[in-house]
């Protein structure tokens, strides 16, 4: 039998993967040709859709050629696609790009359209026309040349800095909506006295990243066995080989090791599906290479900015804590894992963007406004990281701006950076928030 962490690198490389979908479309245009050259000759069908032999050779032939065309055209969109990410965005956005269900759909549909029109042409012959056949074929092309007018807007649309944080900041807080979700139907105490006695540790065989791991079947396992199972490493660290990926403390029996880890899924990247900082990680990515000297566009990051405020307000909802106790249908205890809590959050979304950013007048602004706003709104335990936050700003502002007209300025809120109206909660420059 298949394990989970085999069947979840397999779900992994099928989304992924941009051949698949394509290969059915394939398989489906030569069965469609099939079936539309069975039924050719029956009397229900009009007759205007009677070709001569040449004309429907000519049709099946100039859409063959037209498929292959316009594959090639998408093949080049996406090389572009590449190259906008790697240099302007983030590589790691790239991920979510194959995955992409219209793209799939337009390759599918012109492999499809191939193989439907090849398959006719061999069954034209001088008495003998497939004439539903160059019909549909015809209809392809137009639901081809449809989905690629689509494509083309959803491309040229979508692959602007703020359109992608959108996406990416979107899909983090339904991940984030989901482990929340499952952690309140599973939670038990927040802490838990870990058995004295021996630990046994599961090491990994082979290094890689933490990209999911299966809570169901680790409560099981561990309930199998009357013993707690304790994470090493959050999904998204790197264990080295032979590192310590699972402690077991007390139990009946110990578990085979190869039965822990193959409920752990290690692979050469980080992953969104249970990872929602990897999402707030592409987010500062975007922002950051917007912010380099290369490219210089202080406006981009604070677009991203907003996307990165409006996932941090999502992240201190959701509730977060640096570690997390799942238990079995008894209640009791049976698995420990790591956490992220929101100072850990906080440091990732604002660090980078404001060492990159320390210069920009229009960038100091907006993350005070950043940091203000969710002053005003978040719970008194996430207020002393959002104060640290502050004040390592002001820090910032007081080595870069040397005059104090202008360090009063960036020392403003704003949250359009320049050019808006500051908050009605936002404190006075120089002084700490509520």
């Amino acid at each position: 039998m298949t394990s989970w962490a085999a069947r979840f690198r397999l779900r992994q490389y099928a989304k992924a993967s941009l051949w698949i979908v394509p290969l059915f479309g394939l398989v489906l245009g030569v069965a469609l040709a099939e079936a539309a050259s069975a039924v050719d000759g029956a009397s229900w069908l009009p007759k205007t859709w009677d070709y001569s032999a040449s004309t429907a050779s000519g049709v099946l032939s100039s859409v063959v050629g037209a498929m292959i065309a316009l594959l090639g055209f998408v093949v080049t969109i996406g090389v572009l696609v590449i190259q906008q990410a790697t240099g302007a965005l983030s590589p790691r956005y790239m991920r979510l790009w194959y995955r992409d269900r219209l793209q799939k759909a337009v390759l599918a549909t012109f492999t499809g359209t191939f193989a439907f029109a090849y398959t006719l042409l061999r069954s034209i012959e001088t008495n003998s026309v497939p004439n539903l056949g160059v019909t549909l074929a015809g209809i392809a092309v137009s639901v081809s040349l449809l989905l690629l007018l689509i494509y083309l807007n959803r491309f040229t649309h979508n692959l602007r800095p703020v359109a992608i944080a959108d996406i990416v900041g979107r899909q983090g807080e339904q991940v984030l909506d989901r482990m929340a979700a499952h952690v309140r139907s599973t939670a038990a105490h927040a802490r838990v006295p870990l058995a004295d006695g021996p630990v046994t540790r599961i090491r990994s065989e082979r290094g890689g990243v933490i990209q999911a791991f299966d809570a169901p079947g680790m409560v099981s396992l561990a309930a199998r066995h009357e013993c707690v199972l304790v994470l090493a490493a959050s999904v998204g660290d790197f264990v080295p080989p032979s590192g310590t990926i699972v402690e077991i403390h007390g139990g009946t029996s110990s578990p085979a090791p190869r039965h822990v880890t193959e409920l752990l899924a290690l692979g050469p990247e980080r992953t969104i599906e249970q990872d929602p900082a990897f999402a707030l990680r592409i987010l500062v990515d975007i922002a950051i290479r917007a912010l380099s000297p290369a490219v210089n566009d202080p406006t981009t990051a604070i677009q991203v900015l907003n996307h990165i405020e409006a996932f941090l307000h999502a992240i201190g909802r959701a509730g977060t804590r640096s570690q997390y106790v799942l238990a079995d249908d008894r209640g009791s205890p049976r698995v420990v894992l790591p956490g992220r809590p929101w100072e850990s959050y906080l440091e990732l979304a604002v660090t980078e963007i404001r060492d990159y950013g320390a210069t920009s007048v229009q960038v100091c602004r907006r993350l005070r406004a950043l940091l203000e706003g969710l002053l005003s709104t978040m719970p008194e335990e996430c207020r002393p990281a959002l104060r640290a936050e502050l004040a390592l700003l002001d820090n910032a502002v007081e080595r870069e701006f040397g005059d104090a007209p202008r360090r009063t300025d960036a020392r403003t809120a704003d949250p359009q950076g320049i050019g808006g109206r500051r908050r009605p909660d936002a404190s006075p420059p120089g002084q700490p928030g509520p």
